[in-house]
């Protein structure tokens, strides 16, 4: 089965080539990546032509223009231009660990989407793996024990790796634990649905949409704990201006049956 790791990123290109390295390093390498860029400068294009070279796997640019925070619009770009049969999707300052891929792979399941979790880390912590590009992925549990004394992450259950026992990860309805930086699902379930709403513009919800409409399809979620966690680099808060009108938009949609987005990968492709 071919994997597209989907990864949206804007105006970042520090945090994204450290996460394209990662995946370089991955010990699954059956493989493609899909960067969906919302608008970015120039700086990202040519660091993504430099690692296309280098790498040994396909990444594929999928861009649009800044319009505006439109990350479902370009998930949705994103999925459209990609050939594997599930796709993994990742936000622009999450690093995976070596065994990302290898583990999504095992949690893959016909009818589920897999919540991924996170790991925070600090704001010093993240400006020193950027500013000296420290391979984090690499590290050992040494290494993390010693960032968790020195407070660079609050956390260190997350680290375990567990990947087993699939009927204990069936979590049903639990929507709310569907993280939009670090999810799976198979391409199908996610064209079944038409995938993400552009309606959602702005911060907020878009990732809980997704989830409701998965669920009121049928899907249900599995939980990718202690298996599939993300370095999460810190990052200043997005523009919440949106927030409250795309809250109401989801509490509609949770207490409606609409499986498809209104505005999706279908209207995507019939703007073209």
């Amino acid at each position: 089965m071919k994997i597209s790791v989907i990864i949206s990123t804007y105006n970042r290109p520090d945090a994204l080539q450290l996460i394209l390295q990662a995946l370089n390093d991955q010990t699954d390498k059956n493989f493609e990546v899909i960067v969906g860029d919302d608008g970015s400068r120039s700086d990202t294009t040519l660091m993504i032509r430099n690692m296309q070279k280098i790498c040994n796997y396909k990444i594929v640019h999928a861009f649009q223009e800044d319009q505006g925070f439109r990350l479902s619009r370009v998930r949705n770009l994103a999925a459209s231009l990609s050939s594997g049969e599930y796709l993994i999707f990742l936000d622009g300052d999450c690093i995976p660990r070596t065994s990302f891929v290898k583990v999504h792979r095992m949690l893959a399941q016909k009818n589920c989407i897999v919540a991924g979790n996170r790991i925070l880390l600090s704001e010093s912590f993240t400006r020193q793996i950027l500013l000296h590009g420290i391979k984090i992925w690499h590290y050992s549990v040494l290494d993390w024990v010693k960032a968790y004394l020195k407070h660079d992450i609050k956390r260190l259950h997350p680290f375990i790796t567990f990947p087993y026992f699939h009927y204990l990860r069936l979590l049903h309805n639990s929507w709310k634990k569907v993280r939009g930086c670090n999810f799976a699902l198979f391409k199908d379930d996610f064209f079944k649905v038409n995938g993400c709403d552009s309606g959602f513009e702005g911060w907020g919800y878009e990732d809980s949409d997704l989830a409701v409409r998965l669920i009121h399809a049928g899907i249900k979620v599995k939980s990718g704990r202690y298996a599939t966690a993300v370095l999460h680099l810190w990052h200043k808060e997005n523009d919440r201006t949106n927030q409250e009108h795309n809250l109401k938009k989801l509490q509609d949609r949770i207490n409606s049956k609409i499986i498809k987005a209104a505005d999706g990968i279908r209207e995507l492709k019939n703007e073209n």
